[in-house]
């Protein structure tokens, strides 16, 4: 092997050992087939283009409403909209991996590094934003150990991470993926449940 071709040989090796360990703080406590559910978290992995909408509902100690979502997702940027009676008015949450911009109706636009320190700060809401990513796609976040329960056809059921609860009771099959259609989010005395009425996977305006 020539000496050019060691370099590239090592790099390759390190990528795919960064591949390998990416999944390592997962543990299926139980549920379904694992190899089964590799294949579907490899499907689904790739989507980070999307737009869907929905229904959203938000329960506290301090307040509850519902309203309807919609969501704009273009690789690491993310423009989220509620609108309804959710006690607030209409609220916009955009960003990316380096900051994060929040505007509530009649309010000031504000913005910050961290888009879950700016919605507790804002709205008093300890929203996971950057976990939401990867739930909303039926998948655990990689950045902290997380804990799997399948349903009967190899997909998350339920999963615990980073002391949220999020339970998967419906799914739907768009474009050959199966996709959360109804998802329940829980923990930090708040309770989110989310109804997806339309998913457009690899889609932006």
């Amino acid at each position: 092997m020539s000496v050019l071709r060691l370099p590239l040989l090592f790099c390759l090796l390190l990528t795919l050992a960064a591949c390998g360990s990416l999944h390592q703080r997962e543990t299926i406590e139980f549920g379904g087939d694992q190899n089964a559910w590799k294949t579907h978290r490899a499907q689904l992995e790739p989507l980070d283009r999307w737009i869907l909408q929905g229904k959203i509902g938000i329960r506290s100690p301090q307040e509850s409403g519902s309203g309807t979502l919609f969501w704009l997702q273009r690789q690491t940027y993310y423009d989220i909209r509620l609108s309804g009676p959710l006690g607030r008015g209409a609220t916009r949450i955009q960003g990316d991996r380096n900051s994060t911009t929040l505007e509530v109706a009649g309010r000031p636009t504000v913005s910050a590094s961290s888009a879950e320190d700016l919605v507790a700060e804002q709205i008093g809401w300890h929203l996971p934003v950057d976990q939401l990513l990867w739930w909303v796609r039926g998948l655990p976040a990689p950045d902290s150990a997380s804990r799997l329960q399948l349903d009967s056809q190899s997909r998350l059921g339920r999963l615990s991470q980073s002391g949220w609860t999020v339970e998967y009771s419906r799914y739907q099959q768009v474009d050959g993926l199966e996709l959360p259609q109804r998802l329940q989010i829980s923990g930090h005395d708040l309770l989110l449940t989310l109804v997806i009425t339309d998913w457009k996977p690899g889609i932006t305006e």
